[in-house]
């Protein structure tokens, strides 16, 4: 605020040596600075030809005084919706700009949209997005093998407006890089990875003729891979 009267302050000067007069460019110059430091809230302005003048608006500075360092959450849900249940639906919409910037970028790669018909484009994004659907309880079932905090629970029962802790359980792995058991703990990229080393092959032996029967060869799972498809087949949708 110091620093945007200062400026306005020599606006003034300007002015009054005769390099500003049309009301129209002070009124440009004016609000070049008020842009800059983001205060034209806390301003009362006046412009007219050859004049400028300004004063704080202590009404609104005292009222954005009063909530400094405050979010105010407001909803017009019901009455049956707890203030602490509004504060944790609203920390909840991280969760949204974290899909969405899933789609786009890392994981699933929306773009390029190879569609001209709006209904074929409307569909490549309902398939992204039921990809999304599942990649979430994917992620939400390997808990246990990934660097997730696995104790969900005290989610909804802790304070809303504390900052949030990870439990120790999940400062350990993140810590260590391992899974209680002693095996690495994952991303869910690394996981992926590690899971497309599994492989089936089909196979003839050295010396078979060709019309030989073959047979299959599957890779040994380990016992990390085991369980991520163990923890896939207890989804319940």
């Amino acid at each position: 605020m110091k620093a945007t009267s200062e400026e306005l302050e020599k606006v003034q000067g300007m002015i009054e040596r005769g390099y500003l007069k049309d009301a129209e460019k002070i009124g440009v110059r004016v609000g070049r600075v008020i842009n800059r430091f983001k205060m034209a809230k806390h301003f009362k302005l006046e412009i007219s030809e050859q004049q400028f003048s300004f004063e704080v608006d202590q009404e609104k500075v005292r009222a954005e005084a009063a909530l400094d360092g405050i979010y105010v959450i407001r909803t017009s849900l019901k009455e049956e919706l707890s203030a602490a249940d509004a504060v944790r639906h609203y920390k909840a919409l991280s969760q949204v700009e974290r899909a969405f910037r899933s789609i786009k970028t890392m994981d699933l790669e929306i773009r390029p949209i190879r569609h001209y018909q709006e209904q074929r484009v409307r569909t490549h994004l309902f398939l992204c997005m039921l990809a999304y659907y599942v990649k979430w309880h994917m992620m939400e079932s390997w808990r246990p093998l990934l660097f997730a905090d696995e104790e969900q629970q005290a989610k909804q029962t802790r304070d809303p407006v504390a900052p949030a802790k990870r439990s120790v359980a999940a400062e350990e792995k993140a810590k260590s890089k391992q899974l209680p058991d002693g095996s690495p703990a994952h991303s869910f990229q690394t996981l992926l990875r590690n899971l497309a080393s599994i492989v089936r092959n089909t196979c003839r032996s050295k010396d078979a003729d060709a019309g030989t029967p073959t047979f299959i060869i599957d890779t040994q799972l380990t016992p990390n891979q085991k369980k991520a498809f163990q923890l896939l087949r207890e989804i319940k949708v």
